[in-house]
């Protein structure tokens, strides 16, 4: 089974999830809970990340995490392997803690930060644990929101200065805007669904990063695109036979269209575009477009 592309650069934005192995509790209680906590902000410390929200959940939990260099993965190890460490000593338990590897969405900053950070924090209100935001503490909007002093590990700046430069007023303007979204239809982050959440031309940035990884040829092919840009997009301005077939890769392995559709859309036949997506054909020459 191929391991899902992990897009690693300096500077990205993750929206990461975690679930407990089986779908069981990774927090039996609220000293896990701070435990998880205290592991988390050595991390951040560790690694120099920025945090930016979270929400630990019953079964999983959210962060949203800026990286200034490339540490993700070896940050993500230390996290989950500290906290295992620590809940089963706790618990005089064994074994697995999280299902398998995190799932990390690359989040354009300007576009959708906002609207993923409101999506964490609507976690336990979605899910019927409380009624409003602030009655669950294990949550950044107390801190977000001013209803709370904010730990010095946790980033509030951006999203409040994003409102307004007057901080009561960014406080209320922001629980505004949360409180919003609990009348909007939630964000698709299924697994199924993407790696990237950004406008199409941030997810052309990110291919042309993750081109240069050597990860890229172990994107799942259940990986698709949140908003995905359309065939015109991925084909426009195009030059040459290596930079069609490199987009022809992208669009089969990363967006999620079907050979047969790329096929009609250069007048291409099924086979070679088979062989393209493969990396088995690298000099066939241009179909009518």
């Amino acid at each position: 089974m191929t391991r899902p592309l992990r897009i690693i650069y300096p500077g990205a934005i993750y929206h990461i999830t975690v679930r407990g192995n089986r779908k069981q509790d990774i927090f039996l209680d609220n000293t896990d809970r701070k435990i998880f906590l205290q592991t988390l902000t050595s991390v951040i410390k560790t690694y120099h990340w920025i945090c930016h929200a979270y929400c630990l959940m019953n079964n999983h939990y959210h962060l949203i995490i800026e990286t200034p260099e490339t540490n993700l993965s070896s940050g993500m190890r230390d996290l989950n392997g500290i906290y295992t460490q620590r809940f089963n000593k706790r618990h005089n338990t064994t074994g697995h803690v999280f299902q398998g590897r995190f799932k990390a969405f690359v989040v354009e900053k300007e576009s959708y930060l906002l609207e993923v950070s409101r999506y964490v924090v609507l976690n336990p209100v979605r899910s019927g644990l409380v009624m409003s935001p602030e009655k669950w503490p294990w949550s950044n909007f107390c801190f977000t929101s001013g209803l709370k002093k904010s730990p010095p590990w946790l980033t509030i700046n951006w999203t409040l200065d994003y409102f307004s430069s007057q901080l009561s007023k960014a406080y209320k303007m922001y629980r505004t805007f949360v409180m919003e979204g609990l009348e909007r239809e939630m964000p698709k982050m299924r697994k199924e669904d993407g790696i990237v959440l950004g406008s199409p031309q941030f997810v052309h940035e990110v291919w042309r990063i993750a081109k240069k990884s050597s990860e890229k040829k172990e994107v799942s092919r259940a990986e698709k695109i949140i908003g995905r840009p359309s065939l015109e997009e991925l084909f426009r301005d195009i030059r040459g036979i290596e930079e069609r077939n490199s987009a022809i890769r992208f669009a089969r392995e990363c967006c999620g269209y079907s050979g047969s559709t790329i096929a009609h859309f250069l007048h291409l036949s099924p086979t070679t575009v088979s062989l393209i997506a493969r990396g088995k054909s690298k000099k066939i020459k241009k179909g009518k477009r």
